[in-house]
């Protein structure tokens, strides 16, 4: 069914706002500290799973779709977008009641670590508001304006669901030394 022009303004304009919502919100989160007697230590391996979980997606939605298969790329981008949607409120809520965890290495690993997280962070903050309007390309049935933004959407996707647990297994030993 090929969506109206007005539909498709309302999709874009919903990832618009949704994009900068979420990017105000964290972008403001290290400001906001709500106290609660809930221990969410576990999360951040939960972040590090939902990120491995969608790059492990994200591959299978490409092979879908590389052989031809556009049904079950679109379920596996849904899913790869619910996954992304899931870390993010995971995260907020961590990084808005949990105390800061510094990197507690020292020798060669520090600068790999701030150079892996510089780019992870920078990435993250670039793709998502890419991830939106790239579905709504897919979902509008716009294919060549998807194809052409998939094509730079999915590897920055793709490495930042990667280098997220990489960041995380990197911080790991510094979460006992921190408390």
């Amino acid at each position: 069914m090929p969506w109206s022009a007005k539909a498709i303004r309302r999709f874009n304009l919903a990832a618009g706002v949704i994009s900068t919502l979420a990017l105000v919100v964290v972008a403001s989160m290290r400001r906001i500290h709500f106290e609660t007697s809930i221990d969410f230590s576990f999360l951040p391996a939960i972040h590090s799973s939902l990120n491995a979980l969608c790059a492990g997606v994200l591959l299978m939605a490409i092979y879908q779709i590389k052989h031809g298969k556009v049904s079950a790329h679109k379920r596996l981008m849904t899913l790869a977008l619910i996954l992304s949607a899931c870390f993010l409120v995971s995260y907020v809520v961590y990084h808005t009641t949990a105390s800061e965890v510094r990197f507690c290495r020292e020798g060669w690993i520090r600068p790999v670590y701030f150079t892996l997280l510089i780019t992870h962070v920078v990435l993250a903050a670039a793709v998502f508001p890419m991830i939106l309007f790239t579905y709504v390309r897919g979902l509008t049935l716009q294919v060549e304006a998807h194809r052409r933004l998939a094509k730079y959407t999915f590897p920055i996707w793709l490495y930042v669901c990667v280098s997220g647990p990489i960041c995380y297994l990197l911080l790991r030993p510094c979460f006992v030394v921190n408390l």
